[in-house]
């Protein structure tokens, strides 16, 4: 009989068997993990203050909304420029903004942009304050090391950890639109972190705190900096976020495939359009109910999320070529959107 067994009792290890069994010290790896964490929040967290709503517009006493509510917010200059959260300030009559150390300054609305979920406050008497830098969210990988801080149910300067689940998301805003290049995270987020910053191990803010899924665990999503930049850009030129408009309502809807074999296209589905705004840049093309988008400017239209996506600034005031599906044969129109009109808030009573 062969024996198997090995007997090391009188044998000596090598160096490299001796270094592969000897146990494995985490606390090296443990301890660059925890400083990556305080790091980022000693010199991110004084910039993340409490956002304090007051009464809504048109609220009734004794209502929720009188109330008012909590969020967070970052200040992102040192004269008291803030971002946070659209739902966050809502229409709020009063806002006031409390840093770590305590202090409450007012603060103004200088723009909202529902469609991502943004909103642009200045904070009032307020000056040299300590500020975050956006980063560039472009350059996040799955995985990567993020830190929420927040004031999660009203607890301040609370601090998460976790990493980028994913990167790329789409959720849709309280508006309808749908909210382009989100970064999903596991660091745990509550009420109350809505405004918050994400932060990178390097300390630069890469996203904005903005929703997670009731009943879910781990599944929280962040606006992402590219695109609070470019919402800030925009807000800070013109006060609002400028996007083109061409008056339809409508919704995703498949194309008949004997449709698409006759017209020669490709796409399985296109944007059904179910109301035509009268005097509207769509009315004036000849566009009609029951009319299904296929392409906009070169630009293949899979529903009703592609053709609002495709309707940017950059084509406000410009002749697009326009293909329909019509009684299933194929039409091209052109159309000449229109600036949309921005988003307001009611004015304070």
């Amino acid at each position: 009989m062969l024996d198997f067994t090995s007997n090391l009792a009188g044998d000596e290890l090598s160096p490299a068997q001796a270094s592969r069994a000897a146990p494995v010290d985490d606390q090296a790896l443990l301890d660059a993990y925890s400083n990556a964490v305080i790091d980022v929040t000693e010199r991110v967290g004084p910039a993340v203050v409490r956002v304090e709503t007051g009464p809504k517009a048109g609220s009734t006493a004794g209502s929720r909304a009188e109330r008012g509510g909590l969020g967070s917010g970052i200040v992102i200059s040192p004269d008291g420029l803030v971002l946070t959260n659209s739902h966050v300030v809502g229409t709020s009559k009063t806002i006031r903004l409390r840093d770590i150390e305590g202090v409450v300054t007012d603060a103004q609305v200088l723009g909202v942009d529902p469609d991502t979920d943004l909103a642009l406050l200045r904070a009032n008497h307020a000056r040299e304050l300590r500020y975050a830098t956006l980063g560039n969210s472009k350059r996040l990988r799955r995985g990567q090391l993020v830190v929420a801080i927040g004031n999660p149910l009203g607890f301040e300067s609370t601090v998460t950890a976790g990493v980028v689940s994913a990167l790329g998301r789409s959720i849709r805003s309280v508006s309808g639109r749908m909210i382009e290049d989100v970064i999903q995270t596991d660091a745990a987020l509550n009420p109350g972190n809505s405004g918050g910053a994400l932060v990178s191990s390097a300390a630069e803010v890469i996203g904005i705190n903005t929703a997670i899924i009731q009943g879910a665990q781990g599944i929280c999503f962040a606006v992402a900096s590219n695109t609070a930049q470019f919402v800030l850009s925009e807000i800070i030129r013109h006060g609002y976020v400028r996007r083109a408009y061409i008056g339809v309502s409508g919704q995703t809807a498949p194309v008949p495939r004997r449709h698409a074999v006759l017209a020669g296209v490709e796409n399985k589905m296109g944007a059904l359009l179910m109301q035509i705004e009268p005097d509207g840049p769509a009315a004036r093309a000849g566009l009609l109910p029951g009319d299904v988008v296929i392409r906009l400017d070169g630009v293949d239209i899979n529903g009703v999320d592609d053709l609002i996506r495709v309707l940017d600034r950059d084509r406000i005031d410009r002749t697009l070529a326009m293909d329909v599906l019509r009684l299933g044969r194929l039409r091209g129109i052109d159309i000449h959107p229109v600036e949309r009109k921005p988003a307001t808030r009611q004015a304070a009573s």
